[in-house]
């Protein structure tokens, strides 16, 4: 049942990612994924109670609309886990206020869009190893990356999130490459779970 479990955990990310509730809409039906669903990348010893993920506050300053440039080149990322060595393709570089980020397609069954980064609050602030801007294969549409006209990308770093290893060992991501790290610090999204 893990399987059909997991399958209904991403249909409602999905749901909530692409739904028309405002940010804080957005963070509270995130809470209550992560306090009750059974898939949850909270360990299900810290679910009762579970407060909710910290978050900075909203941050209309990090919200960025930037050219894109073609790219090309792969990278492959040993995940340590059962998915083995992933795969991933360059297809854009968005040339940001905060630096140049690589727009990544996962090159497996399916594929799908992948934006991890690692800011100025990594290891302080927020998850030490970076953060995910969309990973389309967990359903994340339409928030943290939106394409636009024009070879254009409007990238929103409220929508910034942990990966799964963030609030428990028993999880494999893969982290944010050396292209895709800016020392800005993105006061914006979710902050760090364990102190």
């Amino acid at each position: 049942m893990d399987d059909l479990e997991l399958a209904d955990w991403r249909e409602r990310v999905a749901r909530l990612y692409l739904s028309d509730v405002d940010l804080i809409g957005f963070r509270a039906g995130r809470d209550e994924l992560f306090a009750t669903h059974p898939q949850s990348p909270i360990p299900v010893a810290q679910r009762p109670g579970f407060p909710g993920v910290r978050y900075f506050p909203p941050n209309p300053e990090a919200v960025v609309e930037a050219p894109l440039r073609p790219a090309s080149g792969e990278l492959r990322i040993d995940t340590g886990g059962p998915d083995g060595v992933v795969a991933y393709r360059r297809v854009a570089v968005a040339e940001t206020t905060w630096g140049s980020l690589t727009l990544w397609w996962i090159e497996a069954y399916g594929g799908g869009l992948f934006v991890p980064l690692r800011d100025g609050t990594c290891g302080r602030e927020s998850y030490g190893g970076g953060r995910y801007l969309t990973d389309t294969v967990k359903g994340t549409f339409g928030r943290g990356v939106e394409l636009l006209p024009g070879d254009r990308v409007r990238l929103d770093a409220n929508y910034l999130y942990n990966p799964s290893c963030a609030y428990d060992d028993r999880w494999a991501c893969p982290l944010a490459p050396p292209e895709n790290r800016v020392d800005v610090p993105l006061r914006a999204g979710e902050m760090a779970y364990h102190d």
